[in-house]
């Protein structure tokens, strides 16, 4: 597994963390940014084959009714499983 696939997998579960704490299924948050159950359930496991645009995350991040940063924000354990520190 590259970076760039440890990043997705940690991002898709904070969206799915963010998205369980806001009570809501993966077709109530598909239908808030308007992608399909099955994009949403793809972004939570990280398992996509093109890069997710920024533009997704942000409406993503607001239909959770969060700043798009808590998605993008890693922690130093995250960055140190990203080989960043």
């Amino acid at each position: 597994m590259d970076q760039k696939d440890i990043l997705y997998k940690l991002i898709g579960a904070r969206i799915r963390y963010y998205r369980t704490l806001n009570g809501l299924n993966q077709r109530e948050l598909a239908k808030r940014v308007h992608l399909s159950e099955s994009a949403i359930g793809r972004i939570e496991r990280g398992d996509y084959n093109e890069s997710i645009s920024l533009s997704t995350l942000v409406d993503i991040a607001n239909g959770l009714k969060i700043d798009v940063q808590r998605l993008l924000t890693m922690d130093e354990d995250e960055e140190r499983l990203l080989g960043w520190k």
